[in-house]
């Protein structure tokens, strides 16, 4: 059984911002969700909780530089995604 990925009007307008800055992203996007819908808890994603004031969110790597936050609900088998930018920008 598969996750269902949910986005957010936040994540889609960032998405599309970075995308179009950076469009040598597109594949490792792809495959990044493509590996969450399979497995959230996969060794490569490095899904890891984040702390203050970002707690309860969770972030997953997308290259060296970017990052995705999300958050994973396991009981509703869906991951909802939050953001997407480079560290500082999604850590923020």
């Amino acid at each position: 059984m598969s996750f269902a990925l949910v986005t957010t009007q936040h994540f889609e307008r960032r998405a599309r911002k970075s995308l179009r800055k950076h469009p040598d992203l597109r594949p490792a996007l792809r495959d990044t969700l493509d590996d969450l819908r399979r497995d959230p808890f996969q060794p490569q994603l490095k899904l890891h909780p984040l702390s203050g004031n970002l707690a309860g969110v969770q972030a997953v790597s997308l290259t060296y530089s970017y990052r995705l936050t999300l958050l994973v609900r396991v009981t509703e088998r869906e991951i909802v995604l939050l953001d997407i930018g480079t560290h500082d920008e999604v850590y923020r």
